[in-house]
C-alpha cells in the first residue's frame, strides 16, 4: 500500500482540528461566545497568511477574478458558524465524527465541478465514511434531539465546506502556489465583523480565563485550516485529502475519553455504551482512509 507523504498533514490537521475544537467550546463556556469565539478564529486564519501575502505581493491574477476567493470565504464562513454552533449546542464527539460526512459531499461536486474522475474506491471509503452518522444516534438515552440537531448542524456544515474545498481545488492553481488564500482568508476576517453585532459585549468584558482558551483554540485552528488549505492547493485530490482528515473523528472520541476533563468536558460521562457507539462510528470512517490509500 502506497502512502503519499503528503497525507500526514490532514492526518496531523484531524488532530490539531479536535484539539483546538475542545479549546474554543471551554472558551465559548467561560464567557467568549459563539460568536466571540468564531471571529478571533477567523481572524487567526486570516493572520497566519497575512505574511506571505505581504512577501509576495498581489496574485498574478486579474482583479475580477477576487470574486473567487471571496465567494470561497464566504462559503467557509458560513460553514465555520454552523460547525461552532454544533460543537457549542452538542458534543464534539458527535459533531466532529458526522464531520466526515463531508467526503460524500467533496465527491459528489468533484464530480460536478472538476475534471477528475473520483475512483470507486474513493466512492466507497466516502459511503463507508457516512456510515457512522447512524451508529452516533445509538445508545443515546438523553438529550436526543440535541443529538440530532448537532448532527444536522454538523451535515450542513460539511456540505458547505465540502463546496469550498472543491472550488479551492479548482481555482487555486491559477493563481500561483499559496496567493489563492491570503484573499480568501481576509476576506474570512472582514466577514466576521458581522458576527460581532451578534456578542455580547463586542470585543470587551473578556476574563483572563478566556483568553487563555480561546488564543490557542484560534490559534490550533488557523492552523488546521491553514494545512488542508495548502494540502488542497498544491496536490489537490480533494477527496483523498478528505477521507483522511475524517480521521478526526476517531482523534475526537479518544481525546473526549482520555483527556476531556482536562478541558471541563463532561461528554465522557455520557455513558460507556454510547462512546462505545461514536467510537465504532468514527473507526469506520477511519478504515475508509485504507479504501483511498490501497
Amino acid at each position: 500500500m502506497h502512502f503519499p507523504v503528503f497525507m500526514l498533514i490532514p492526518l496531523s490537521c484531524a488532530l490539531i482540528y479536535v484539539v483546538g475544537m475542545l479549546m474554543l467550546k471551554r472558551a465559548s463556556e467561560v464567557g467568549v461566545g459563539i460568536w466571540r469565539a468564531t471571529f478571533f478564529a477567523n481572524w487567526a486564519c486570516a493572520l497566519i497568511f497575512l505574511p506571505w501575502w505581504i512577501s509576495h505581493g498581489w496574485a498574478p491574477v486579474a482583479w475580477l477574478h477576487y470574486w473567487q476567493p471571496a465567494l470561497s470565504g464566504l462559503l467557509f464562513c458560513v460553514a465555520q458558524v454552523v460547525m461552532f454552533l454544533a460543537i457549542t449546542r452538542g458534543d464534539v464527539s458527535v459533531a466532529a465524527p458526522v464531520m466526515g460526512a463531508k467526503v460524500i459531499f467533496v465527491a459528489l461536486f468533484s464530480t460536478l465541478l472538476l475534471s477528475d474522475h473520483v475512483p470507486l474506491l474513493w466512492w466507497l471509503g466516502a459511503g463507508l465514511s457516512a456510515t457512522a452518522v447512524g451508529l452516533l444516534n445509538l445508545g443515546v438515552k438523553t438529550k436526543h434531539r440535541l443529538v440530532r440537531q448537532t448532527i444536522l448542524l454538523a451535515l450542513t456544515s460539511s456540505l458547505l465546506y465540502g463546496l469550498c474545498d472543491v472550488l479551492l481545488q479548482r481555482w487555486a492553481p491559477a493563481w500561483g502556489p499559496g496567493n489563492f488564500f491570503p484573499p480568501l482568508y481576509m476576506a474570512v476576517g472582514i466577514y466576521s465583523f458581522g458576527l460581532l453585532k451578534f456578542a455580547h459585549g463586542g470585543l470587551r468584558g473578556m476574563t483572563a480565563q478566556a483568553w487563555r482558551w480561546v488564543l490557542p483554540g484560534a490559534l490550533l485552528n488557523a492552523l488546521n485550516n491553514a494545512g488542508i488549505a495548502i494540502t488542497l492547493g498544491i496536490w489537490g485530490q480533494a477527496t483523498a485529502v478528505n477521507i483522511v482528515y475524517s480521521s478526526r473523528g476517531l482523534f475526537s472520541v479518544l481525546l473526549v475519553w482520555l483527556t476531556g476533563h482536562w478541558f471541563s468536558n463532561t461528554e465522557r460521562h455520557a455513558g460507556r455504551g454510547v462512546l462505545v457507539y461514536r467510537l465504532i462510528g468514527a473507526a469506520a470512517m477511519l478504515a475508509a482512509i485504507g479504501l483511498v490509500l490501497s
